[in-house]
């Protein structure tokens, strides 16, 4: 419900209303926190899967705070692009940018056991990506009739589907614990269960801010449990806070220049599923918050300020970033429209990423307890991709799209050994599964007639050949 206290009911619709500093503040820090695990996740996934991250006791283990502060520092910057604009660059409303879990199937193969030598290739294809991504502004009001909800439902599935095995390891140990006792132990389980019961609880049996910040509170949670537990230590902590600088400005081209085809493939294809996004996220804030659908310049602007913050964040060795569709469900609850609002909240991201002592405590948070943390979030992401595709027609047609779409990128990702003998370059994209199944249901659906006769799915669906008609008419009524 809309607090009338801020303002008048046409000025908390009205993008460019600047509410009292005093409350503006709080609101603008309630966006950023609601969006805040889930923007430096993907820092610390990555890190893992190069080889440097938590447990790995590996000597560059450090540089995982550089990330943390590089994805709140330029997640920040991102966000007063849309805020604040910077000619036609930005849309002018309340979006939160942050980091991107769709690249994350695209990012974990470039970097897997290369450590810091890997980030190379991933950040030059970031800056590359980012360019493209920009210049998708110009076309995307003509290229979303590619991507039906058929086709974006299928693609963020499959981001989800890729990510839950990382949760769980997580919340057994870590991939470094794999095959020692400790893996798996009541112990380390039990910090992920705190988390996601507390989660669990929060968002079902709260509302306001405690429901919207439930990850974060379930974490704090578990961190408090960790070390009642024993599993960390308050020298650790206090360790980790004192090695810390206290300020430290980013460092272009800190990890190198490298040119992967890989990478700059795989950025550039995902760009396009990013853009989607965006557009849906605009959408979301302006039907939410102002009651009218967004203008085309809005979408334009929306869509420059992703690529260009993701090519700048690349620059300095951060992810890409994308609007976070959080940012649209706690607009409609807090009934404030107002961007200055979010620029609030964008200066706290800056200032948290220039104060490495945040990161350095983030970077003391038990695997396990946010392992239980990325349980919720990456099923959460798999559950987004479920209700985009409740709006798919299921006729029998889409039925063979996304049956073969997802055969094979799933399959893909779960047996990548089949594609031992093929380049490198495509067995990096193809073993993603997410690119596969994407350009397959994108092709499918351009290029197949809409009518398919029953009979031609019934022999190979075994008599379970569906009767859903999702939320569109179907083709057999009037």
């Amino acid at each position: 419900m809309a607090d009338t206290s801020i303002g008048t009911p046409a000025q908390l619709r009205d993008p460019n209303y600047t509410p009292p500093l005093h409350k503006a503040v709080p609101l603008g820090i309630q966006h950023v926190l609601a969006m805040f695990v889930s923007n430096v996740t993907p820092a610390i996934i990555v890190a893992g899967a190069a080889g440097f991250g938590f447990g790995s006791n590996s000597p560059d283990f450090p540089e995982l705070l550089y990330l943390i502060q590089m994805s709140m520092l330029f997640a920040g910057i991102a966000t007063l692009l849309q805020t604040i604009t910077l000619g036609p660059v930005g849309a002018a409303l309340p979006i939160v940018q942050g980091t991107s879990f769709a690249f994350l199937p695209i990012m974990i193969p470039l970097v897997a056991g290369k450590g810091v030598d890997g980030l190379a290739a991933l950040f030059t294809g970031v800056i590359i990506g980012g360019i493209f991504h920009g210049l998708l502004g110009t076309v995307i009001g003509r290229i979303r009739f590619a991507l039906p909800p058929l086709v974006t439902g299928l693609v963020v599935t499959m981001i989800g589907l890729a990510l839950v095995k990382v949760g769980i390891q997580y919340a057994a140990g870590g991939v470094p614990a794999i095959g020692t006792p400790e893996y798996g132990s009541l112990l380390n389980w039990s910090a992920a269960l705190v988390v996601i019961l507390v989660t669990l609880g929060l968002k079902f049996f709260t509302r306001g801010m405690l429901s919207v910040s439930a990850v974060l509170l379930g974490l704090i949670a578990g961190y408090i449990y960790a070390l009642m537990t024993g599993m960390l230590t308050l020298e650790a902590v206090s360790g980790s806070w004192s090695q810390a600088a206290g300020f430290a400005l980013p460092q272009p081209f800190k990890y190198g220049v490298e040119f992967s085809a890989a990478a700059i493939i795989g950025f550039c294809l995902m760009s396009f599923v990013s853009a989607v996004e965006t557009v849906g996220d605009v959408s979301g804030v302006t039907k939410g918050g102002a009651g009218r659908e967004a203008t085309e310049e809005e979408i334009a602007g929306a869509t420059y300020a992703d690529g260009i913050g993701t090519a700048m964040a690349g620059f300095f060795g951060a992810f890409p970033n994308t609007s976070f569709s959080q940012n649209v469900g706690l607009i409609a609850m807090t009934g404030v429209m107002s961007r200055h609002v979010v620029t609030c909240g964008a200066i706290f991201l800056i200032v948290c990423g220039l104060v490495p002592k945040v990161g350095a405590v983030i970077r003391t948070v038990p695997i396990e307890v946010l392992g239980g943390g990325v349980i919720v979030m990456f099923g959460m992401v798999v559950a987004a991709g479920v209700s985009m595709l409740s709006d798919v027609d299921w006729n029998r047609r889409n039925m063979v799209i996304f049956a073969i779409s997802l055969s094979i990128g799933l399959g893909l990702q779960l047996e990548p050994g089949a594609l031992q003998h093929m380049p490198d370059t495509a067995r990096i994209l193809l073993t993603s599964g997410l690119l596969p199944a994407a350009l397959i249901a994108i092709v499918l659906n351009l290029v197949l007639p809409q009518d398919l006769a029953g009979e031609a799915t019934e022999e190979v669906s075994g008599g379970m050949s569906g009767h859903g008609r999702g939320s569109l008419p179907h083709e057999d009524q009037a």
